[in-house]
C-alpha cells in the first residue's frame, strides 16, 4: 500500500487495530477510524448470573473509549457506528436458536460475515474511503494466474484468524487490507510503544464472545429469553448410548456440546462424553472417548476463495474449530450445496454448527458450516 489512499480503519480499542492505524498514518494515508457498537454490555446485567463483567470481552464501552483516545492521539477523524439491531438479528438470535436446536454455533464468524466486513464496507463507501483495514492476523493478495483474491494464513501462526474469515467474498477481500499479516504479536506490541500508544501496548487480547459474560452460554440464553418475554423451550430428554439404551435424563439439549464430559449427570465405570445431539428427538447420545472420532463429515453453505468452485476431488487440510490443527483430507462435492470431507485419520469431536475451513498450504481454499 505505497500509494496514498483513503482507508477506513476498523478500530476495536485493542493494540492490534490501534497499531494498524498508527502504521497507516505514518505511511501517509488519509484515515478515518470506525468502531462498530454491536452490543450493550450492561444489557441483561440485572438477570441471574449476568452481572456486568467486561474482562476478556471485546467491544465494551472501555474499548470504545480506548479507540477514541487513539484516534485523538493520531489526529484522525473517528466515528462510532451503531449496528446493535443488525447484530442482534444476524448474530445473537441465530446463536440462541442454534443452541436450542442442539448445535454449537460460532458467532465470531457470523459477525465477520454479516457485519464487520459487510457493513464496514458500506460505511466506508458512504464516507468516501477506498479500502478498509483491520487488525486481523491474516494476509491477502490478488493472484493474476487465478484471477482471484487469495486469503492466506499470517506469518504468526499462533495468532492465525483466517478460520473466522472464511466467509469473505472476493469483493470484500479486494477492498480489505491486513497490515499485521507479516508481523508477530510481540513486534506489534513494540510498534505500539514506538508510536506512543504505551497504554495499549500491553492490553490483553479479548478472549470471550462479546455478549456472553464469563462464557456461560446457558445463563445467557436463559437471561436473553427472559428479557424477550419468551419461555425457554422444554428440550429435556434422554441420555442414550449409540445402541439406543437410555442411561439417564438431561435438563435440555442446549446444555451440551459434542465432546463434553462434565455435567452429564450420570455415573458409569468409565468416562462418558457427548457424541451427538439429536435435537428432533431431544436426545443426547453419550459414549466412550474412542467413539468421539469420525473420519468424514458434511459441510454446507459454502464459500470458495482460492477457487471459483470445486469441480473435482481436492486434497486439503481441514480445520474444524479454532484451536484444531488442520488435518489432511479429501473434499468433493456431494450435492450442489454440500461437500463431503473425508479425513486421512479420524478426527475428534466433529461438531455440527462449527465452521470447517479448507487450506492448501497457506491459502484458504474456502469453508462452510458442519452439518
Amino acid at each position: 500500500m505505497s500509494e496514498q489512499q483513503t482507508i477506513a480503519v476498523a478500530m476495536s480499542g485493542g493494540v492490534d487495530s490501534s497499531t494498524v492505524a498508527a502504521m497507516l498514518r505514518d505511511e501517509g494515508h488519509k484515515l478515518v477510524g470506525l468502531t462498530m457498537q454491536l452490543w450493550n454490555q450492561r444489557r441483561l446485567a440485572d438477570q441471574p448470573g449476568m452481572a456486568e463483567n467486561r474482562e476478556g470481552r471485546c467491544c465494551s464501552l472501555d474499548d470504545v473509549y480506548d479507540a477514541r483516545r487513539v484516534a485523538e492521539t493520531l489526529e484522525i477523524p473517528y466515528y462510532v457506528v451503531n449496528h446493535q439491531d443488525r447484530f442482534e438479528k444476524d448474530v445473537v438470535r441465530p446463536f440462541v436458536s442454534e443452541y436450542l436446536s442442539g448445535r454449537t454455533p460460532i458467532p465470531c464468524s457470523l459477525c465477520n460475515n454479516h457485519l464487520k466486513f459487510d457493513q464496514l464496507l458500506v460505511v466506508a463507501r458512504q464516507i468516501g474511503a477506498d479500502l478498509i483495514a483491520t487488525g486481523h492476523y491474516a494476509r491477502n493478495h490478488f493472484d493474476p494466474a487465478r484471477n482471484r483474491w487469495i486469503l492466506k494464513r499470517p506469518a504468526d501462526r499462533s495468532k492465525d484468524q483466517t478460520y473466522f474469515l472464511f466467509g469473505l467474498t472476493q469483493e470484500q477481500l479486494s477492498r480489505t487490507r491486513f497490515p499485521l499479516g507479516e508481523m508477530r504479536k510481540p513486534d506489534v506490541r513494540e510498534s505500539a510503544r514506538q508510536h506512543g500508544l504505551n497504554i495499549l501496548a500491553d492490553k490483553p487480547d479479548s478472549q470471550e464472545i462479546c455478549f456472553v459474560p464469563g462464557g456461560n452460554y446457558k445463563q445467557f440464553i436463559d437471561a436473553y429469553l427472559h428479557e424477550q418475554g419468551e419461555q425457554l423451550p422444554d428440550t429435556s430428554g434422554d441420555l442414550v448410548t449409540t445402541s439406543g439404551e437410555v442411561v439417564g435424563q438431561h435438563g435440555g439439549i442446549h446444555n451440551f456440546t459434542v465432546g463434553q464430559r462434565k455435567g452429564l449427570g450420570v455415573a458409569t465405570g468409565s468416562p462418558l462424553y457427548v457424541l451427538e445431539i439429536k435435537g428432533d428427538k431431544k436426545q443426547v447420545v453419550v459414549g466412550g472417548g474412542e467413539e468421539l472420532y469420525t473420519q468424514s463429515m458434511r459441510v454446507k453453505r459454502l464459500n470458495w476463495i482460492a477457487i471459483e468452485s470445486l469441480e473435482a476431488p481436492m486434497r486439503v487440510e481441514a480445520k474444524i474449530r479454532h484451536r484444531h490443527e488442520p488435518a489432511a483430507a479429501t473434499i468433493q462435492m456431494e450435492t450442489d450445496d454440500t461437500v463431503l470431507v473425508t479425513f486421512d485419520e479420524p478426527q475428534r469431536a466433529v461438531t455440527p454448527g462449527q465452521a470447517a475451513v479448507f487450506y492448501d498450504g497457506d491459502d484458504v481454499v474456502g469453508g462452510g458450516w458442519i452439518a
